[in-house]
């Protein structure tokens, strides 16, 4: 009985030897940041096939009024301040880009306005919103024109904070972070806060023969970002005369958010200020049939 024992303790001891050892848990991951597809620890991204860009209109720059949100100055993040700029006439800086994607689509900017992955758009820490800027890629010349609607990159080393798809025209998409160039843009920047003179103007005119004017709101590649604004302008805004409207430019869907049609131009004039009064700075008149 005895040697029964001591065999079977025998095998037990060299079955736990022959066991293989449980691996040791993985390294947590870096703290994450924005850009670089695929690079292992960011946890932001885009997607694996990028969208054909050349396709994607850029953005003409206007004159808009002051957005009612993003340009308070001083402004604090991370213990460290920042003085929204004055004047941009003229306004040229060089650093480093990088570009944020799918974990902000959809969510508000500091402007308030919806974050498109899939619009020329940018966040930058001190150009007052909204400003239309080119951004150069110094290491390819490639270059794009960005709306500026959003604050950050907080990063010293870094200037400009690019939508996903700026960031695949500049082909920059993939290391995540490139050296650029950054110059306002011509009748690219705000009006002063209290400006309302073209919007006022806007009354007298009329729209062209056949055509009535709507207010838009904006133009999104995904359908339910459009939905996403027409339910708030109709459930928190109150907004009857919401209308989505689904499109093709250039062979491309698009999804466009518009109130009207307006009586007159004094009407649309009248609801374009009161939409920007809302957070909307990027609001303006077109005229459809």
């Amino acid at each position: 009985m005895r040697v029964r024992l001591v065999l079977l303790a025998l095998v037990l001891a060299s079955g736990c030897a022959r066991t293989p050892k449980r691996p040791a848990p993985p390294a947590p991951a870096p703290p994450a940041e924005s850009g670089g597809l695929y690079a292992p620890h960011i946890r932001d991204s885009g997607p694996r096939i990028p969208p054909d860009v050349s396709r994607i209109p850029e953005p003409v720059p206007q004159r808009e009024p002051l957005a009612r949100y993003g340009n308070r100055s001083p402004y604090t993040v991370l213990g460290r301040s920042y003085h929204v700029m004055d004047r941009v006439e003229g306004h040229v800086e060089r650093g480093v880009a990088s570009w944020y994607g799918e974990k902000f689509h959809a969510r508000a900017t500091s402007s308030m306005e919806p974050y498109d992955m899939y619009a020329f758009t940018a966040a930058h820490k001190t150009l007052p919103l909204p400003t239309y800027a080119r951004v150069t890629n110094l290491e390819n010349g490639r270059s794009v024109v960005v709306k500026v609607n959003d604050r950050g990159p907080f990063k010293d080393d870094r200037v400009i904070d690019l939508s996903y798809v700026a960031a695949v025209k500049l082909g920059m998409h993939i290391q995540g972070t490139a050296r650029v160039e950054v110059r306002v843009l011509e009748g690219g920047t705000p009006l002063p806060a209290s400006a309302s003179a073209g919007v006022r103007q806007a009354a007298v005119m009329q729209p062209p023969e056949g055509t009535r004017p709507y207010v838009q709101l904006g133009s999104f590649s995904d359908k339910s970002n459009a939905e996403s604004l027409e339910r708030a302008l109709r459930k928190e805004a109150g907004l009857r005369d919401v209308v989505l409207q689904r499109v093709k430019v250039d062979g491309r869907k698009l999804w466009r958010v518009r109130l009207g049609p307006q009586r007159s131009m004094a009407d649309a004039a009248e609801q374009l200020n009161r939409i920007r009064a809302l957070g909307h700075a990027a609001a303006r008149i077109v005229y459809d049939k």
